[in-house]
């Protein structure tokens, strides 16, 4: 199943993101096999505000799972969480599957 999760940072986060970010970073790396696509939403100059994140998990579950450690979420940079189920289709131009 894939998701779309759209985090978005809380009020004056930027710093206290940028300080995470290593963090967050290397534990995207170990779960790359779930990762379709991810990277940070922008304000209107170009700061990170939040993060867009397409996953591939075998279901809620297990998104949630990652979620609950994910180090924006355990350091409270993420203000606000939405999250939709996706149907993948194509990626990187080419047709899925």
């Amino acid at each position: 199943m894939q998701f779309i999760v759209r985090a978005y940072d809380g009020p004056q986060m930027l710093e206290k993101r940028l300080a995470v970010r290593p963090r967050h970073l290397e534990g995207m790396k170990r779960i790359a096999d779930h990762v379709v696509c991810a990277g940070g939403l922008l304000d209107d100059e170009g700061n990170m505000k939040g993060s867009v994140l397409v996953m591939d998990f075998e279901d809620r579950a297990a998104l949630d799972l990652y979620l609950a450690s994910e180090p924006y979420v355990t350091e409270h940079v993420w203000d606000r969480i939405e999250v939709e189920r996706m149907n993948v289709v194509i990626t990187n131009g080419k047709p899925k599957g």
